[in-house]
């Protein structure tokens, strides 16, 4: 180990006594509550070229993702059904960690958790992006660029991917004769549901959410739990090595129930004030 990652590990050992002692007292180290989020702001259409995309502000966390749509061909197992897929990129200047390079474990594991609470959410109806079943359907790319990164990237990142989605117009395709050839008339992303994530983070004996970059630097263990808007559980992941009870996992979801409304009560509004403007 050198100097610098052992000077980083003393450090995190005082913050994290500091944390855990405020956490004791009901207080975290910005002022908020335990359940309380970050100011969440979104910048919907932050990528002219793009068919949709939307800028997120977590607290200091920044991300951006923009929605691409083409022309493909369907998977052999849903030849009925569009293709989705999500990339994640990690800037190097968005971290001190974060060096230049292909995505790292964290990265990789950011998309995947992304692309799961859209899929598992049925967020899209994937049916409506089929062109010629076999043959061709819409293929849609969800491109994630991290800006800066101070905690809980897989919220920042899923509100700003479903607000992207829901803002998504393309060129519809239509068939002729043995061709298929895009029109000039627009049609939107088939949205059946609005999916929200919402991340806990356990500190000692303690559960919070949305941690900022310190907290999950001193973090025990994650827990991201993603919601439909029938508040339907849809998708879930653990992070960290420590782990939840039963009751503890229990009594977040009743709270990340909550807090999902509230979060996707944001998104509609900034989507509405986006489609009127």
């Amino acid at each position: 180990m050198s100097a610098a990652e052992r000077k980083h590990e003393f450090v995190d050992s005082l913050r994290r006594r500091q944390i855990i002692d405020g956490l004791s007292l009901g207080k975290r180290t910005d002022g908020r509550g335990l359940t309380d989020y970050r100011e969440l702001k979104m910048e919907i259409g932050a990528i002219v070229k793009a068919n949709g995309s939307a800028m997120v502000h977590l607290g200091n966390t920044i991300v951006l993702v923009g929605v691409k749509v083409n022309l493909g061909t369907p998977f052999p197992d849903t030849p009925d059904e569009g293709i989705l897929t999500v990339n994640a990129d990690v800037l190097p200047i968005a971290s001190p960690y974060e060096e230049p390079g292909p995505p790292d474990e964290d990265t990789i594991e950011l998309a995947r958790v992304v692309d799961r609470g859209i899929r598992e959410s049925h967020m899209i109806d994937m049916s409506k992006l089929a062109i010629q079943p076999g043959k061709k359907v819409y293929s849609v790319f969800i491109d994630v660029t991290v800006l800066d990164v101070d905690g809980n990237l897989f919220d920042a990142v899923s509100y700003a991917a479903v607000a992207a989605l829901m803002t998504t117009r393309f060129k519809k395709a239509v068939v002729k004769g043995d061709e298929v050839i895009q029109s000039d008339k627009m049609m939107e992303m088939p949205v059946k549901t609005i999916p929200v994530s919402i991340t806990t983070a356990k500190i000692g004996s303690h559960t919070i959410l949305d941690p900022d970059g310190i907290e999950e630097a001193v973090m025990d263990a994650r827990l991201t739990t993603t919601f439909d808007s029938a508040n339907r559980l849809c998708a879930t992941q653990k992070g960290g090595e420590g782990w939840f009870t039963p009751e503890e996992i229990l009594r977040q979801m009743d709270i990340a129930r909550v807090k999902a409304k509230e979060i996707r009560s944001v998104i509609k509004e900034a989507v509405k004030n986006a489609k009127k403007s």
